[in-house]
């Protein structure tokens, strides 16, 4: 799926989105300039361009901002539908890009398989790989604080159970009362997006983060 990617919401276009008004599709069946449209250049997504967890500890800091665009380009395969693999799902309203969750195998996030603010206290088998993860989302500047993470959270729970997940999970911080959080904070969502997905919390590994999960049947 592709749309001009160069508007920008009006003044008047700050209702809440509802997950049915969004059209979500796999990120090969998105335009790369869509893509971009919802990473932008001005601030940490248009910097990180979703490779944090994708990438060695060590290896992070010696990466540019070029290398980590090329790595997420390479990942999700845009504009190639027919590709056999890709990664993350892109969000539309009324045909403009406006949302993206990375979501794939948790065994493909090396960074998250080492962090000791997710695996505090977890006794689980790391490489499993029939275990998904949802690990970032991005919404489009202009179109935040409007929903758009609530329809890409329930979003991922078929495209993981169609690529043959056993489990799927989340990291999402939590917020104390009258703590203001940071984007940059946010990123793997909230508690409520995921328990309104139907994730259910399973560990707490410290006081502000939480894994939460969703079974799925056999």
């Amino acid at each position: 799926m592709s749309a001009p990617a160069s508007r920008d919401p009006g003044p008047l276009d700050r209702a809440p989105v509802r997950p049915e008004q969004l059209t979500v599709v796999a990120a090969n069946k998105a335009s790369w300039a869509d893509l971009q449209a919802i990473f932008g250049t001005a601030d940490y997504p248009g910097r990180c361009y979703c490779q944090r967890y994708k990438t060695y500890e060590w290896l992070w800091t010696s990466t540019t901002e070029q290398q980590r665009r090329d790595g997420l380009r390479e990942q999700t395969r845009c504009d190639n539908p027919r590709a056999r693999t890709t990664t993350g799902l892109v969000a539309y309203l009324a045909k403009e890009p406006v949302g993206w969750v990375a979501v794939e195998p948790r065994t493909a996030y090396p960074h998250l398989l080492k962090s000791r603010t997710v695996w505090s206290g977890r006794k689980e088998d790391r490489t499993d790989d029939g275990v998904w993860a949802v690990t970032c989302f991005v919404v489009r500047k202009g179109y935040r604080r409007r929903g758009i993470t609530y329809g890409l959270a329930a979003a991922t729970i078929d495209f993981a159970r169609r690529g043959g997940a056993r489990a799927l999970e989340a990291y999402p911080m939590t917020t104390p009362p009258g703590y203001e959080i940071t984007w940059g904070e946010n990123h793997v969502g909230s508690r409520q997006v995921f328990a309104e997905a139907g994730f259910v919390q399973v560990h707490q590994p410290s006081p502000r983060r939480v894994v939460m999960r969703l079974e799925f049947a056999d």
